[in-house]
């Protein structure tokens, strides 16, 4: 069976949400292990420098006398810094140098990994340094006193290697967990998306059958007000049902588009969005001027979008429609190429107060006052916001001096 557009993002969104919670844990166990193999490589060069530069063999260091019998028996003994053994292991060298950084004197050289002649070129890098890593997986410290300034390079490859195997083990382990939860979702996905899919399908089953209920009784009602013309000539009355049913056939179109889930595809194709919105303003110029409003427009000529064709006149008429609706004397269109997108901005003056109105976007909200005789369902700017994002553009709304300005940008 053929996976919905929708159910693919179900689907994608529970791995992306799995992957960022993993993904945040590792990170923490991992940069925790890292820090602290930092503060054990301080605290031994710490040591170190107090001992200025060089550590006798044999000597216990710190935490090294701990006994390890207790009462007949063994218990575990100090680990790291404090082993009593990490003297015997520790891999440093120490280098003086004058405070010119000219003279230098090795004071301690116990590491096979590098020269001497190479120790002392590699210290005398790190003068105007104090603390950190070098080389990856060395350690250094820079300390001294006015006669002269010392340069401890500690060896703790051996000590981070369990560290890196972790790093490793955490991000196979990682891809494998991610690649376990993907076929799994394709087992159980289904049944967890499941409900949303029987929401939707009943309500595409409910606004059908509601659009066709309500497409009766209108049709029939607005040919009894024809035949009430025709017979006894239009009054106030049959003008007043005209405007009603032209809002109920609003109303009932808008509902055909009403979705639970968004699963349509767009069927993109050059469109020439100047010339579907010169064609709007002009359809629509004769109900502006009935309402007393004043329209301008600035439209740059042949701007196109790769978009589905039928989407944007929807989306250009409900801009249209809602500016002709919830204007109180004048409205704007300006649609203009700036910085490599379309954008279309439209004004009307408005008695809102000033301030970010996104809600407007939002389905079955509306801002409009009730008694105001502008309230409108609630639908036309959500389907706005809904095409725009199906073309990977956004849509804003503000109220600013007393002008709602409408921005989208394709």
């Amino acid at each position: 069976m053929k996976m919905s557009k929708a159910e693919k993002k179900f689907r994608l969104y529970a791995i992306l949400v799995i992957f960022v919670l993993m993904t945040v844990l590792l990170c923490v166990i991992n940069g925790t292990n890292f820090t602290m193999a930092s503060q054990d490589a301080d605290r031994l060069t710490r040591m170190i420098a107090d001992r200025q530069g060089t550590l006798e063999r044999g000597e216990t260091l710190p935490g090294g006398t701990q006994s390890m019998k207790r009462n007949g028996g063994f218990r575990m003994g100090p680990m790291g810094p404090d082993s009593p053994e990490m003297n015997a292991s520790l891999r440093y060298f120490t280098i003086a140098f004058s405070p010119d950084g000219s003279e230098a004197e090795t004071i301690a050289f116990r590491m096979s990994a590098v020269a001497e002649s190479e120790a002392r070129e590699w210290a005398s890098g790190l003068l105007k340094e104090t603390a950190g890593w070098t080389r990856g997986t060395y350690r250094y410290r820079v300390y001294g006193t006015r006669d002269r300034i010392l340069v401890t390079v500690i060896d703790q490859g051996r000590e981070l290697l369990p560290s890196y195997r972790i790093l490793l083990i955490s991000a196979v382990g990682e891809a494998l967990s991610l690649l376990i939860c993907w076929f799994a979702l394709r087992g159980i996905g289904k049944k967890l998306y499941a409900p949303i899919e029987e929401a939707d399908r009943k309500q595409k089953n409910f606004i059908r059958n509601a659009n066709r209920e309500f497409r009766i009784p209108l049709t029939i009602i607005g040919g009894n007000t024809e035949l009430a013309e025709r017979k006894y000539g239009p009054d106030d009355h049959t003008r007043s049902t005209r405007r009603q049913l032209g809002k109920l056939n609003d109303l009932v179109s808008q509902l055909e588009s009403l979705r639970v889930i968004g699963d349509e595809d767009p069927n993109p194709g050059d469109v020439p969005i100047s010339e579907y919105l010169t064609d709007a303003l002009e359809r629509e110029a004769k109900s502006f001027s009935d309402r007393g409003l004043e329209l301008t427009k600035e439209i740059e000529p042949e701007i196109r979008v790769h978009a589905d064709p039928e989407a944007m006149r929807e989306l250009i008429g409900e801009l249209v429609r809602n500016a002709l609706k919830f204007a109180l004397t004048k409205v704007s269109f300006n649609l203009k190429n700036e910085s490599g997108h379309v954008l279309l901005e439209a004004k009307n003056d408005t008695a809102l107060p000033d301030g970010p109105v996104d809600q407007v976007f939002d389905r079955f909200t509306t801002l409009e006052a009730p008694d105001s005789g502008k309230a409108g369902a609630g639908l036309g700017l959500a389907r706005v916001k809904e095409i725009a994002q199906a073309h990977q553009g956004r849509v804003s709304a503000l109220v600013a001096d007393g002008v709602f300005t409408l921005r989208l940008s394709l």
